[in-house]
């Protein structure tokens, strides 16, 4: 049985993710900042069936969290084959390049960069013994510089400079990741799930979970021919190869 581990997987996108590659066959370690949400997640895997599903306690701000989570993990699986960095914060709306202090920057980047670089890197010598390891980084389109760098366009929110920022070092990390990678049956992308109606987005969006959830889970489950290095926005850009870094 395939195995994967999805950080932030209690609520929301994360937990559509888990419950897919459950369905999928996949056994699903349901990361979560407080085990209490992660069990309570794993029961209504649970109640829909989904047995193999298990709740880790893992705050990816924590080093001692996360190797204590891979701990946890390395002892009732020798081999896995899924990562899906999912864990991340907005940091709240509105921020500002100028206005925002560094220790309000150092706590969105503490999730939404440096926890995935924890976890992958605790994470990696798991999934190095899989036949076909997926590493899915969940980004945004908010991400893009090419996008943002069209000052005069209304329609692309420049507002957020904590997150966005964040989300594009995130990018850049997935390709270099990809890069040393490159030689080795590894997949790493960066997805991103589209505009979600969760917590996150008080909501608001384009998107249900399940549906952001099968974006990100597709890239998961890529055979040998899929792609690597890419960064995938399929709500926005139907076309991976006119994604826009």
């Amino acid at each position: 049985m395939k195995s994967a581990l999805v950080t932030g997987a209690n609520k929301g996108i994360g937990f559509a993710v888990a419950r897919i590659l459950a369905q999928k066959g996949f056994y699903v370690f349901v990361g979560s900042r407080q085990l209490e949400n992660g069990l309570a997640a794993v029961e209504k895997l649970q109640a829909e069936g989904l047995s193999q599903v298990t709740a880790v306690h893992l705050d990816v701000t924590s080093q001692s969290s996360v190797d204590a989570a891979r701990k946890a993990i390395g002892e009732k699986i020798q081999v896995l084959d899924v990562l899906v960095n999912n864990a991340g914060i907005s940091g709240g709306f509105e921020q500002s390049a100028l206005g925002s202090p560094v220790d309000q920057y150092q706590a969105v980047y503490d999730i939404n960069i440096f926890g995935v670089i924890r976890v992958t890197q605790a994470f990696i010598d798991l999934m190095r013994s899989s036949p076909e390891p997926r590493i899915v980084n969940v980004s945004t389109a908010m991400a893009s510089l090419s996008m943002a760098a069209a000052i005069d366009n209304p329609n692309y929110p420049k507002r957020y400079a904590m997150y966005q920022s964040s989300k594009s070092a995130l990018n850049m990390y997935t390709v270099q990741l990809a890069y040393e990678l490159r030689n080795t049956r590894f997949k790493v992308n960066a997805v991103c799930p589209g505009w979600t109606q969760t917590d996150f987005t008080n909501h608001q969006g384009t998107s249900t979970p399940e549906e952001a959830g099968q974006r990100i889970a597709k890239y998961a489950l890529i055979g040998a021919d899929g792609p690597t290095a890419k960064y995938i926005s399929e709500e926005y850009f139907p076309e991976p190869a006119s994604c826009p870094w």
